[in-house]
């Protein structure tokens, strides 16, 4: 397959587009998985696990405490900015995304649906109070002046490796409003997306006239969905990502080469076309 038979795809129009960590990872975010598919590191935080268990909660902000920064200080890169751009030109529809950095917005991308959630925001589990990822660091700041911790390892959304007498000594900060536990606004591993999420994003893709899929291996299920949905309604799929994917039989394009490369290869060629849709200035 060539970057033409994506850019045809783009040309059409109302493109979904479905994201996962593999756009970020050139903005200095790991993924979960390498190029060969296999998952980096054993299995993340549980919802189940998180509500239950306090240490485990400790565990979760000590290690992001750290790992937050990794986010917060992450840019836009050139593939968020293509996806922004294509939108302005009126080719992209929307963006569906796996991801929880709110890169897409910060390209410029107005129709994003975040599958699971921000990683920018906390809720607390007893009131419902939504907080500002940034207030809640402030406190954490606050609460933990001396603690100090090497980093063994950064991971994929924002988490981090700690030794574990780091991750025991460190305090935790609860809501301001009714004193419950704290969780970031995110979807974790064992928990649903909520339904009309769901189905705002199966909305997109019955109205799109293609499915680009863009850095996601597709291994799990509340993005894989939307493949699926696409094929049985006849919607061609392209799929851009390094490594094999879980739908590789079904993509009518797939290309695994460099997300960066492919996406600068369909501006490229759409660029003389869409000029005087602003498709040139992105970025």
């Amino acid at each position: 397959m060539t970057v033409r038979a994506l850019t045809d795809l783009f040309a059409r129009g109302a493109v979904a587009v479905l994201t996962g960590a593999g756009i970020s990872t050139d903005s200095g975010i790991p993924d979960y998985r390498g190029a060969t598919g296999a998952q980096r590191r054993s299995a993340p935080m549980t919802h189940q696990e998180f509500l239950r268990d306090p240490q485990a909660r400790q565990r979760y902000w000590a290690r992001s405490h750290v790992g937050w920064r990794t986010i917060s200080d992450a840019r836009p890169n050139a593939s968020h900015l293509a996806l922004a751009a294509l939108e302005r030109a009126g080719l992209v529809s929307g963006v569906v995304t796996q991801n929880v950095d709110g890169l897409h917005q910060a390209a410029g991308s107005q129709r994003v649906i975040d599958l699971h959630g921000r990683l920018d925001r906390v809720v607390c589990l007893e009131c419902g109070d939504l907080t500002q990822r940034a207030e809640v660091d402030a406190r954490l700041r606050s609460a933990n002046v001396e603690w100090r911790s090497v980093v063994l390892a950064h991971q994929a959304d924002g988490d981090a490796d700690l030794p574990a007498d780091a991750v025991a000594s460190f305090v935790m900060v609860d809501c301001r409003l009714c004193g419950g536990p704290l969780k970031p606004d995110v979807v974790y591993f064992g928990d649903n997306v909520p339904r009309p999420r769901v189905q705002d994003a199966e909305r997109l893709v019955d109205a799109a006239r293609s499915l680009v899929v863009l850095g996601s291996s597709l291994h799990v299920f509340s993005g894989r969905r939307f493949v699926v949905r696409a094929g049985e309604r006849g919607i061609p799929v392209a799929i851009v990502n390094l490594g094999p994917t879980r739908c590789d039989a079904a993509a009518d394009v797939r290309l695994d080469e460099p997300l960066a490369d492919v996406m600068g290869g369909v501006l490229g060629l759409l660029a003389p076309e869409s000029a005087r849709s602003g498709l040139a200035t992105s970025g």
